[in-house]
């Protein structure tokens, strides 16, 4: 494994246990087995490491936005799939997103909350597929909506993310409740 690897797992976990602010550059290079000073030859401040955290899950979830089916549904049903796998396999990092984004830093900020819309952009040309008779400001209330749901997921008690098929419970629920927006 790489060291920025090692770096960023071990910062994922820290931010996790103890909140951005409370972990500092000492403590993030011991845990990725590094002095605190090696870790600047990596990353330039704890900051960098946060916004490459919510960089590189960005990547994943933007990567599943795309449009390859005919039938929207399809499309929401693979995009809300992905983002519950991700939801369940990243927790802590989602967690981490949840509680600190504001942590964020210029000039990552910026960027991220560029990326952040563009993404949120992508998901309601999804919804809104699946509902044309809805209008923009409820396709971006019912997207809003899925991603609450799939990304509190992070607070789930283990037992409850441990449910067999929890995908195709929440494609289900989520599925259903955005077809009958449709109806009206």
């Amino acid at each position: 494994m790489d060291r920025d690897r090692m770096i960023l797992d071990a910062a994922a976990v820290a931010f996790h246990e103890k909140g951005f602010h409370g972990v500092g550059v000492d403590e993030l290079g011991k845990r990725a087995g590094l002095s605190g000073p090696t870790l600047y030859r990596h990353f330039s401040s704890k900051d960098e490491i946060l916004a490459a955290l919510f960089n590189e899950a960005m990547d994943e979830l933007v990567s599943a936005t795309a449009m390859v089916h005919d039938d929207p549904f399809k499309d929401l049903d693979r995009l809300i799939r992905h983002h519950v796998d991700y939801a369940v396999r990243k927790r802590q990092l989602v967690n981490v997103y949840q509680r600190e984004d504001r942590s964020l830093a210029e000039p990552w900020k910026r960027h991220f909350t560029h990326r952040r819309k563009q993404y949120v952009a992508r998901w309601e040309a999804v919804v809104s597929r699946c509902v044309p008779s809805v209008d923009d400001q409820q396709v971006a209330a019912l997207t809003q909506a899925c991603l609450g749901m799939i990304f509190s997921i992070a607070y789930w008690p283990p037992q409850t993310v441990a449910t067999p098929s929890l995908d195709d419970l929440i494609v289900d629920f989520a599925s259903k409740g955005i077809a009958a927006m449709d109806l009206g």
